[in-house]
């Protein structure tokens, strides 16, 4: 015979009319308290709902207080019809207290009100987390978590790939972001490191011959915070395949991030089909500004270099000139608004042109336009009555970052952007190396073990800069969702690849030894990528901020408020791992 709980005999969600009349046990918190003159009320939460408790003999009030954790026997009743709160499920019904247990006193003045705690300062919410948990909507993004990593997990399974648990300690790498390092009690000097990603583990997995393989990786790397990264750690779906295209892995993941944002995006919410949009980054740059590209804006940007080298306008010669066309009525004072947040972000001028009913060109650019040339010009840029053309001009690399930005400034500003909308699409064939001006050397841009196009022989023929990589990146809304590549498998292009970076072959057997070794004993041609988790939420559940979708972050600062991390240790710690601190 099972024994009976002795706190609670139901959760809340699992109260209906169906137990008026029947005496039964609840525990929780004390959510609110309401005294009605001879009768008082208690609102008692658990994780799954909230009840109404009539306390008839107010002396069972004594010493209860908001967040008091209470388990309450007594009978459920009807609610008088006037007094139904339609809100709740149990809206109804109520409980009439017989008796209270205390089970967790409340000692202090509570730090804030739960029912309001998003809208008090983060350094307070972090510090009381496990009070702001108790939030319904903070929890409910908790709980939406676990299921959305859940069906990630089903879905893979179902897809046939097999979870693998990568090493926590590992190596540390040279490449990426900075490591958080973990000193050896065991050897004198010598430091784990945390895993920026499985990244090595994973390709190792392939050449073992595990033919797909995922795990809800977590992934640790010391740098700072942004609304849409965490400082410290996240998590990711990383997967890879043996014997596996770049198009066979977008397969995947438009099938798993379809699958997931259909399911958990907001009711009506529109969700790219699959095939999703494939972009390069020759071309994201030019059109967006961004090889991060927001597919709701509407808006694209436009090349008109070429044409501007045969104008008369100074500013523009020798620059890159970009161009945005606008449809959209357009406020009194709205150029000079957008001039305004043209400067804020460093741009020395914002040009444009208007198109009059008369199909003739208003704006400070039209005089410097060869009227033989101004109708090339519209059908270059498809000006029709009624656009409005912006002009950006400066080096090539700046001239795309202010296109970008303010491509989404107008986008914002104008309300075109889509709405409830989720749109995907790869972004690919990344450089292979880019110059470093500083250390004057050549460095990689993307993931240094990517497969160069072209393999060796465009390695040892082609300007470093020129090559491409099977590198891609999968956006969703202008958020950076997964990047993954083509993996380097054989290892003499691997030699040669990191020689272009700086990397001798010692190097290489040095602090990349197991791939090194390991290319050496038939490795399959392997692919793959990394969805992340937290921004995938972040993006479903329509947060600003990604600390918002995750049970315990860190602070901007990279701290932990509530625990006090990071911390001193004792000076015995520190002679165990062989380390001293240095003022």
């Amino acid at each position: 015979m099972t024994t009976p709980n002795i706190y609670r005999s139901r959760i809340l969600n699992e109260i209906s009319e169906s137990d008026v009349g029947k005496t039964i046990r609840v525990a929780g918190w004390v959510e609110n308290i309401r005294d009605h003159g001879g009768v008082s009320f208690i609102d008692l939460r658990d994780m799954y709902g909230v009840l109404q408790v009539v306390l008839r003999d107010t002396s069972l009030l004594d010493g209860i207080t908001k967040e008091n954790c209470i388990s309450i026997e007594g009978v459920i009743d009807h609610r008088d019809e006037e007094t139904y709160n339609p809100k709740i499920p149990t809206g109804t019904i109520e409980l009439e207290a017989h008796s209270i247990d205390m089970l967790g006193k409340v000692y202090h003045q509570l730090p804030f009100e739960i029912m309001t705690s998003k809208e008090i300062r983060e350094d307070v919410r972090l510090k009381y987390r496990y009070l702001d948990l108790r939030n319904q909507k903070v929890k409910d993004n908790i709980i939406f978590r676990s299921q959305v990593i859940s069906f990630l997990r089903q879905k893979m399974t179902e897809m046939g790939f097999l979870e693998i648990q990568t090493p926590i300690l590992c190596a540390s790498s040279p490449e990426g972001a900075r490591d958080y390092i973990v000193p050896s009690r065991k050897f004198k000097g010598r430091f784990y490191a945390l895993p920026q990603a499985p990244q090595q583990y994973k390709q190792l997995l392939m050449v073992s011959g595990f033919d797909k393989y995922f795990q809800i990786a977590p992934c640790f790397r010391d740098e700072d915070a942004r609304a849409d990264r965490s400082p410290g750690e996240f998590y990711q779906l990383d997967f890879e395949m043996s014997f596996a295209t770049q198009e066979e892995v977008f397969r995947v993941g438009e099938e798993v991030l379809t699958a997931t944002f259909e399911k958990f995006a907001p009711e009506g919410a529109s969700v790219t089909a699959a095939p999703y949009p494939v972009i390069s980054y020759k071309d994201a740059m030019l059109q967006f500004g961004s090889d991060k590209p927001d597919l709701r804006n509407p808006l694209r940007i436009m090349d008109v270099t070429e044409f501007f080298q045969r104008c008369t306008f100074k500013p523009f010669l020798k620059r890159t000139v970009r161009a945005i066309r606008v449809h959209a009525d357009m406020s009194k004072g709205f150029h000079e608004k957008l001039l305004k947040f043209a400067t804020s972000i460093g741009m020395g001028g914002l040009g444009y042109l208007e198109v009059m009913e008369d199909n003739s060109y208003k704006g400070p650019i039209d005089k410097f336009i060869p009227d033989d040339m101004k109708q090339e010009f519209a059908e270059l840029t498809g000006l029709e009555v009624g656009d409005t053309i912006f002009f950006i001009a400066d080096k090539e690399e700046r001239a795309n970052l202010f296109a970008g930005q303010l491509r989404n400034e107008l986008g914002e500003r104008l309300d075109l952007i889509e709405k409830n909308a989720f749109r995907f699409c790869f972004v690919n064939d990344f450089p292979m190396y880019e110059y470093n001006k500083d250390e004057k050397k050549m460095d990689f841009t993307h993931n240094p073990f990517s497969m160069p196009q072209g393999g060796l022989e465009a390695l040892n023929t082609m300007n470093p800069e020129d090559i491409l990589a099977y590198q891609y990146d999968i956006v969703c809304n202008g958020v950076e969702l997964s990047s993954g590549a083509v993996r380097n498998h054989d290892l003499d292009i691997m030699v040669k690849a990191f020689e272009i970076a700086g990397y001798s072959e010692e190097d290489l057997k040095t602090k990349f030894g197991a791939l090194y070794n390991a290319f050496q004993f038939g490795a399959p041609p392997h692919a793959g990528m990394a969805p992340g988790i937290d921004r995938m939420i972040m993006l479903l559940r329509n947060e600003d901020n990604i600390r918002e979708v995750i049970a315990f972050p860190m602070n901007g600062n990279a701290q932990d408020l509530m625990c006090g991390a990071p911390g001193i240790v004792t000076e015995t710690q520190l002679r165990e791992a062989h380390i001293k601190v240095r003022d």
